[in-house]
């Protein structure tokens, strides 16, 4: 008698939806990384994100070339300092032209600051060698800005010492040397320039410290600005000490060696 042997019929070609196993959550991400690799995925939005940064940039750059420049990161910063101390947060601060600020606060600060600054194109190369052989002995760290560079720094950026500030502090020196030209970014330094106690530009340091607008500032007077500008905070325009005194004679004769105002046709 034959034996009756039972045979499991042969697996079915097509499997339903419900019948296939489910993958795990490991086995799902390697799914993905296998169709789209993770990393593509972040490099894309790291170049879409820097090219949005950079078109924003250069927009933002080209607005300014013609809009006073109100407020900046520095003048923040002041303000919520003061807040957070309970001292006076009041910012002294008051825009006007170049045409309607007296040149000799712009020589001044030329001599004091930058005196190459008509003629580089943002960077001052020896300088800045020469400091980086300075810092290198481990002294006091000095610096190398020449104005367009500290325009770039107070108007777009933070304060402080970083590589990725100075980075950025080079990128856009690049963009007001080339969009804004040098009438500009000099009048934009005279207008932020940090010049006393919550104090900014020349001409709420005219009005604050000599009680007439910058349009009328002598010689003397625009220099005694120029002198306090390497540390605003710690001299006064208004009771000048010794050092003061001695840098401001020394800035009016930078200002006479240039040749006075003609220095400045740019």
């Amino acid at each position: 008698m034959a034996k009756n042997t039972f045979r499991n019929p042969p697996p079915s070609e097509e499997k339903t939806e419900s019948s296939k196993p489910k993958m795990s959550l490991w086995s799902r991400f390697k799914a993905f990384r296998e169709r789209k690799p993770i990393v593509q995925t972040i490099l894309n939005k790291l170049f879409k994100y820097t090219l949005y940064a950079f078109i924003t940039s250069i927009v933002t750059v080209f607005i300014l070339k013609f809009v006073p420049v109100w407020v900046t990161p520095t003048m923040i910063d002041r303000k919520f300092t003061a807040l957070f101390n309970g001292k006076d947060s009041e910012i002294y601060s008051d825009w006007e032209s170049y045409d309607n600020i007296s040149k000799e606060a712009a020589l001044a600060v030329v001599a004091s600051e930058d005196q190459l600054f008509p003629e580089h194109n943002g960077f001052d190369f020896k300088a800045m060698y020469g400091a980086f052989r300075h810092n290198l002995r481990g002294k006091r760290i000095k610096g190398a800005s020449t104005i367009s560079q500290q325009v770039a720094k107070n108007v777009f950026l933070w304060q402080g010492r970083s590589y990725v500030r100075k980075v950025l502090e080079v990128y856009f020196t690049f963009l007001i040397e080339v969009i804004w030209g040098k009438e500009r970014i000099l009048e934009v330094y005279l207008n932020v320039a940090e010049t006393g106690k919550m104090t900014f530009g020349v001409e709420a340091a005219s009005l604050r410290f000599y009680g007439h607008g910058a349009s009328s500032l002598s010689r003397t007077e625009a220099a005694r600005i120029a002198a306090v500008l390497p540390s605003p905070n710690r001299f006064s325009i208004a009771n000048p000490s010794n050092y003061v005194q001695r840098r401001t004679n020394f800035i009016v004769r930078q200002m006479r060696g240039l040749g006075g105002q003609k220095y400045l046709k740019f």
